[in-house]
């Protein structure tokens, strides 16, 4: 009985046994069959995650284009500065950390907060094996040092990375722009395009505008996670470091602009003494801009972040500050009431009216009576006519014109429209007011359907709620002086590769073709040479001997509003009127059209006319100069310390 049992227990026994084998072989199938496909179906994948974990890669940074002005001289360029990175994956916070803080002479504040931000990098999966910016602009002394030590220092990087430098200060600097950082809220929009946190972009003026062709592209580089230091490391990059292990950058084009920076100077040296205005210089022929200066001015070298970002928010932090707003672009960010520069328009629309002709007649009593209200003159002129009027600048002549039965304020704005008032130039360098010319509806739906004849009054001298840019006064009177043509108004020549090869050139664009008789246009230019030429011109006294130029002068009104933060001593400047000029020269050929604005800077013909007169004498000497053939400069000043 014994023995039955032992053998029934035995074949129990076999019967579990040979499951057992059979559910092991099962799994070792399975694990086989799983192996199998790693290792061969899906050999590719992991191969190439593998790698990932130990090969990573460095950005290259890229040559930013220059941009020169049109005689090649270097407005902006790059210098060499040195950023120190560390790479939170790799980076030992216990021993390595300690070193790094003594060697880059980091104060205890600063070295805690880093270390925060380290450990909070090192925490996120995507970014722990990334490189982290410590710092910027390193001085040479603490690069030497790290890099002296840098077998002591693995997960730190000290890269050579470009820095925006403008050789010229504030010169234009309202035109050229500066540099601002790529931050976290510009990420989502510009990661896509090649960008990272840290990087820098374009902020205003041609920076921004032309970023797409100056940034250039970054190239790379691939090496071993913490293995730069091993004595065998040839032979693993070779063995882990597939192809290609390196690709250049492509530095950005250079961009060759139609400004020419001794005009600028010229134009700052002619604003010496004055507070705020703006100057704008076209080429006549085709709507070139020459030269454009807001001022008061920044420096591009402070705000574009070269110094740290620290000294680059003290910067604006001053600048914005400031009452006389030195970041607003003066010359099309911001428009004022033209006053008297405008009567040459309306002029034009009364004589296509036939409401007035060169022989009509104003007795002017020092002001002009309209209704129950009197409007004032700048002096009692007497019987004036056409030529007359503009030569003295008599309001009263001009209020006729839009007292007059048949001038509608829609004529006078339909003629300062087709001249390009209260339209956009389309420039694109900075935020560009569209100033305003106003119209019957535009008064009526401001003032509740209330219209008054004395808003036609004020429109034809310029008042009101009229209003125009810098820029696009200038290139109005670039249409008068060349008999019509209104030009989009161009800044850039051409775009160019590193090594100078031309890739684009852009032509002059004309925006429209303006109708006018020539006759009367002819009439209008002899009272703008006689503005200056004349004993009784408004710019006459003003004007220097020997510069040939024709023009307007205006004092427009403001009103008396001090803005916030002004001394009291400075409150007088507030109050006054804006002080203009608006010309061409020479008189008879033109080439050039001049645009001068004070802003706050009292009457135009004893302020704006000096500075008006000055430039045009530089721009005549710098003709007379390139006319005896003596080759543009070419400056490289882009390899050079600042």
């Amino acid at each position: 009985m014994s023995i039955i049992m032992q053998r029934s227990d035995v074949g129990e026994f076999r019967r579990r046994y040979r499951w057992m084998v059979l559910f092991v072989m099962g799994v070792f199938l399975v694990l086989f069959g799983r192996l199998f496909i790693l290792q061969v179906f899906q050999r590719d994948i992991h191969q190439a995650q593998a790698r990932k974990n130990i090969v990573r890669e460095i950005k290259l940074a890229t040559r930013r284009g220059v941009i020169r002005d049109s005689q090649g001289k270097v407005l902006a360029a790059s210098r060499p500065s040195y950023n120190v990175y560390v790479v939170p994956k790799e980076l030992n916070l216990e021993q390595t950390w300690p070193r790094v803080v003594q060697l880059m002479g980091l104060d205890a504040l600063e070295a805690n907060r880093l270390r925060a931000r380290i450990v909070e990098l090192g925490r996120d999966e995507r970014r722990k094996d990334q490189q982290m910016l410590l710092a910027v602009n390193v001085d040479r002394d603490v690069v030497a040092t790290l890099e002296t030590h840098d077998s002591e220092l693995p997960g730190v990087d000290v890269v050579s990375v470009p820095v925006r430098y403008f050789p010229f200060g504030e010169l234009g600097a309202h035109l050229i722009g500066y540099m601002r950082e790529v931050d976290s809220a510009d990420l989502s929009d510009l990661e896509s395009r090649g960008y990272r946190a840290g990087d820098r972009i374009g902020a205003v003026g041609i920076e921004r505008r032309w970023e797409s062709y100056l940034r250039g592209r970054r190239g790379w580089r691939k090496v071993l996670r913490a293995m730069r230091h091993m004595n065998d490391r040839e032979e693993l990059e070779a063995k882990y470091l597939d192809e290609p292990r390196r690709v250049s950058p492509v530095p950005g084009r250079d961009i060759s602009l139609t400004v020419d920076v001794e005009m600028e100077q010229a134009i700052e040296r002619a604003m010496h003494g004055q507070l705020a205005g703006a100057v704008v210089v076209v080429d006549v022929r085709t709507g070139r801009i020459l030269a454009a200066m807001s001022k008061p001015s920044f420096d591009p070298n402070s705000t574009s972040g070269g110094a740290g970002l620290d000294a680059a928010r003290d910067a604006f932090r001053r600048y914005y500050a400031d009452p006389l707003k030195p970041m607003l672009d003066k010359t099309i960010s911001a428009a004022y009431p033209p006053g008297s520069t405008f009567k040459p328009f309306t002029a034009l629309a009364a004589l296509e009216q036939g409401i007035i002709d060169p022989s009509t007649q104003v007795d002017c009593h020092g002001g002009f009576e309209y209704g129950k209200r009197f409007f004032r003159c700048t002096g009692s002129h007497g019987k004036v006519n056409l030529h007359s009027a503009i030569v003295r600048s008599c309001n009263s002549y001009f209020y006729s014109i839009g007292a007059h039965e048949n001038m509608q304020l829609d004529t006078l704005a339909k003629m300062g429209m087709s001249f390009g008032f209260g339209v956009k130039t389309g420039i694109g360098t900075n935020p560009e007011a569209r100033g305003r010319i106003p119209t019957r509806s535009w008064y009526t739906r401001r003032y509740k359907g209330a219209f008054r004849g004395g808003f036609t009054l004020l429109a034809a001298i310029g008042q009101g709620a009229t209003t125009v840019t810098v820029l696009q006064l200038a290139l109005a009177y670039a249409a008068l002086a060349n008999a019509g043509t209104l030009y989009q108004p161009q800044v850039v020549r051409s775009i160019e590769t590193s090594d100078g090869t031309i890739v684009q050139e852009f032509p002059p664009r004309v925006r429209r073709i303006i109708s006018m008789d020539s006759h009367q246009l002819d009439l209008i230019k002899d009272g703008l040479h006689g503005v200056v030429i004349e004993r009784e011109g408004t710019a006459h006294a003003e004007s220097l001997p020997g510069v040939d130029m024709a023009g307007k002068t205006g004092t427009a009104q403001v009103s008396h509003v001090t803005p916030k933060g002004v001394d009291t001593d400075r409150v007088w400047y507030f109050n006054r009127d804006h002080a203009w000029f608006a010309g061409y020269a020479p008189a008879n050929a033109p080439e050039i059209a001049i645009v001068v604005m004070i802003e706050h800077g009292g009457g135009g013909g004893k302020n704006a006319v000096p500075v008006a007169s000055r430039v045009v004498q530089e721009w005549q000497k710098f003709k007379e100069k390139q006319n005896s053939g003596k080759p543009p400069s070419h400056d490289d000043s882009e390899a050079k310390e600042p």
